[in-house]
């Protein structure tokens, strides 16, 4: 499109002259006449016009001189092309003469420039801020636009340093104008400049009214590994981790996030050192205050599962609100080793409460609880006194685990596999595969016991003891322990006796071991049976007096049937031992 206006286009009082007219004055003399005109006038020179005429693509404009001036469409300002009508003023700048078309050129961009840079002269001079825009990225730093291009250094861009220079790129705000050179269009501009200014102005606005117990707005300025520090809007403020929530909180940042706003509580506040401590769990009631009487033992609730460890699993049933759930209460039968061959950290789980200490803000959780209980099964199909069979499952020190087709294994104690054999290891008669019988001693569900005994399949030795062995029978056995007290001798088949240290000789002994060892065959009288605590008390040194006082009374009993017959020393010695003997067990 041409742009140049068409000669017919001109208003009438500047239209040159036509040959037909006669006039004396020749094209040459009308552009000698501009060309004096624009010299007195000034290229260069702003001049106050009005607005004669809008046409296709000029603006014809008074300059209050001989001539008008012509000024494009397209150095307009975008905002003035459609607003400009006849009788508007406008100011302009002169630019030369346009010999071919016989008018004046103007310009507006150079005066909006001039008039751009007389507002940035005054701003600096004065230290008042200017809008602008981030428009790009340069080495060190940023090119904002404020009428001009200005240099925006990359430390002065926040009041903290920026890392991410994506999102600076469009902010729109005030900047400061640090360094000015309208010579050599030089403009340094500072945004944190601005910034710091106005966080003093609102910081002391805020010092005059804050106070604690405030709820307050805050944005989140920086996330720590203790905490998040927060703009109050011109003074910072730290609320710490442990005021963020109620319930545990891994990191600050699953929380909150930069840049986000929140309401929190002002806590704590040192005016004097301008200190503010925040809390966003403060905004909220605590939610153990009615805990008790929303969670009575019993009900049945869903969590999520936050930590295992090797004792238990902490379930989250709301927020700022852990229970224990105790490994012990995860399964009936099976004895787990780790929470975790049940549950996991995030996993969603169905719990009932079972116990909720308030003062210590502990609540105790149970799982099993919402499983059938299978010692109650067990009871039912294994009563007590009923014969089971099963097969070695695991050899222990203590006994024999006997799985019998249950959720449940039975225990064979050591005590209970042998009424004949005292049994150190139980290793020596079983091995993990072998079948046995047994018979159902106990199954106590409170403390998770099932107890199988081998023994009581044959009869207890010890039944009837008491009629088989009474108080001075003498009775031959065989050495089965020797202890630093006495010595155990069995006197039958899963029966044993002691003869105590002072019942094994009439002289006095330092060690049973120096009298008897295991394997002798020995004689004793009985003292005394205890059946009900399954003690015999055994006297070799009674055993000994008994045979002398027997064979002293079959030797008096010849005298007898032969008075005249001398005894001799020998038998008068025997006849007062024994005498003497008769009268101190009567004494």
């Amino acid at each position: 499109m041409d742009n140049k206006p068409d000669k017919t286009d001109l208003p009438g009082d500047i239209a040159p002259e036509s040959p037909e007219s006669g006039a004396q004055a020749g094209e040459e003399d009308f552009a000698r006449m501009f060309a004096d005109s624009l010299q007195a006038t000034g290229e260069g020179q702003v001049i106050h016009g009005r607005v004669i005429k809008v046409l296709k693509d000029f603006i014809a404009v008074d300059i209050n001189k001989k001539s008008e001036g012509m000024l494009p469409f397209e150095d307009l300002p975008e905002e003035e092309r459609n607003a400009l009508k006849p009788g508007d003023p406008i100011e302009v700048m002169t630019e030369g003469y346009d010999p071919t078309q016989g008018f004046i050129r103007l310009s507006r961009s150079k005066v909006v420039k001039i008039r751009v840079w007389d507002d940035l002269q005054k701003a600096f001079d004065d230290g008042t801020p200017v809008h602008g825009a981030i428009v790009a990225k340069v080495k060190g730093g940023y090119t904002v636009d404020i009428g001009v291009k200005a240099f925006l250094p990359g430390s002065q861009v926040d009041l903290r340093p920026v890392r991410d220079t994506d999102p600076v790129i469009g902010i729109q705000g005030k900047f400061k104008i640090l360094k000015f050179s309208r010579k050599k269009a030089n403009v340094v501009v500072s945004r944190r400049a601005y910034m710091e200014e106005e966080r003093e102005v609102q910081r002391a606005g805020l010092l005059d009214h804050i106070k604690e117990g405030d709820i307050v707005e805050a944005r989140v300025k920086n996330i720590t590994d203790y905490g998040v520090f927060m703009d109050l809007g011109g003074l910072d403020g730290l609320m710490h981790v442990t005021d963020m929530s109620y319930g545990k909180v891994g990191h600050p940042s699953d929380l909150c996030k930069v840049g986000e706003l929140y309401k929190v509580k002002v806590i704590r506040f040192d005016r004097e050192r301008g200190r503010i401590s925040l809390g966003l769990k403060q905004t909220k009631p605590d939610p153990w205050l009615d805990l008790e009487t929303r969670y009575q033992p019993g009900v049945r609730i869903r969590g999520k599962v936050t930590n295992t460890t090797k004792y238990g699993a902490f379930i989250e049933i709301e927020e700022g609100v852990e229970g224990l759930l105790h490994i012990s209460e995860m399964s009936w039968s099976k004895r787990l080793k780790d929470p975790s061959e049940v549950m996991k950290a995030g996993d969603p789980v169905e719990v009932v409460v079972l116990k909720v200490d308030k003062a210590n803000k502990k609540i105790s959780l149970g799982y099993k609880q919402l499983l059938s209980n299978p010692w109650d099964d067990l009871r039912a199909r294994h009563p007590e006194g009923s014969i089971v069979e099963g097969v070695v499952k695991n050899v222990a020190d203590f006994g024999v685990f006997v799985d019998v087709g249950e959720d449940i294994d039975g225990l064979v104690h050591v005590s209970d596999l042998s009424w004949n054999t005292r049994v150190k290891n139980p290793a020596e008669l079983f091995k993990k595969g072998d079948h046995v019988r047994a018979k159902v001693l106990k199954i106590d569900p409170e403390v998770q016991k099932f107890s199988l005994g081998i023994k009581q399949l044959a009869e207890d030795p010890w039944t009837g003891v008491e009629k088989r062995f009474k108080k001075g029978d003498m009775i031959t056995g065989k050495v089965t322990r020797v202890t630093d007290f006495g010595a155990f001798v069995e006197i039958a088949d899963g029966v044993e006796g002691l003869v105590h240290v002072s019942e094994i000789s009439r002289e006095k002994i330092e060690s049973p071991a120096a009298v008897v060892k295991v394997g002798d065959e020995v004689g004793t009288v009985v003292l005394g049976v205890d059946r009900a605590n399954k003690k015999v008390s055994l006297s070799m040194r009674g055993h000994a007096d008994l045979l002398e006082r027997k064979s002293m009374e079959s030797y008096l009993g010849k005298q007898a049937d032969n008075p005249t017959e001398n005894i001799g020393a020998l038998g008068e010695a025997l006849l007062a031992k024994f005498k003497n003997s008769n009268g101190e067990q009567n004494h």
